[in-house]
């Protein structure tokens, strides 16, 4: 079982910058940590230190600690293969690979979950997610944010035909703010508002004139 999740990651029938996200938590990693990962997995794996480093806009000595970082992490290997008359390190991404498949291994139903509520925004949308809205919806979930609420954000985000996760955002922290937390409490608070704007417009309505033309 373990093998065939392996090879489903590395033949990219699963997402795999989403399942990583999903897991850089538990991994132990920090961002820019995952942005490399992130880069190997479209990149020539040879170890490169003035190549990835720029590329990284960090200093050789800081990408040096983070290749050691990450060996220790049992993230990386770094592998010799020869060309030709002479041997080259490479980065070898097989032991991430054995992690995150044990992840998704032990809890299948949960990543499945989160996978389909990535889909569902990309469906909304009409494009594929950047990896900068994958990180902020995964964060939503880890700030306590549950998947009932984040899809009644996205409908009522789509609902005013707005299609940007900054408002999704904040429609998720003034939720939080009234503890909506259900549908039913999402309808309720929609028609507190929908009542105080038709008190407002009988309050700006000048009745009391109403006969005197």
């Amino acid at each position: 079982m373990l093998e065939k999740v392996i090879q489903q990651l590395k033949g990219g029938s699963m997402v795999f910058p989403r399942v990583l996200f999903d897991s850089y938590k538990e991994l132990n990693i920090n961002h820019q940590e995952l942005v490399f990962l992130i880069y190997l997995l479209n990149e020539s794996c040879r170890l490169d230190p003035s190549i990835m480093s720029d590329k990284l806009n960090i200093t050789i000595p800081d990408f040096m600690r983070m290749i050691d970082n990450l060996v220790g992490k049992d993230l990386i290997k770094i592998e010799l293969k020869s060309q030709g008359v002479k041997k080259e390190e490479w980065i070898s991404l097989e032991p991430m690979y054995k992690k995150i498949a044990l992840f998704l291994v032990s809890n299948p139903e949960e990543d499945e979950k989160v996978t389909n509520l990535y889909s569902e925004f990309e469906q909304e949308f009409g494009r594929a997610l950047s990896p900068m809205e994958y990180e902020l919806i995964s964060g939503w979930i880890s700030n306590g944010s549950t998947e009932e609420t984040i899809r009644l954000a996205l409908k009522e985000a789509v609902y005013n035909g707005v299609f940007k996760l900054k408002y999704i955002d904040s429609i998720l922290y003034e939720w939080g703010k009234k503890g909506i937390k259900t549908k039913e409490d999402v309808l309720k608070d929609r028609k507190n508002f929908q009542n105080k704007n038709k008190n407002k417009e009988l309050f700006d309505y000048d009745w009391l004139n109403e006969n005197d033309e």
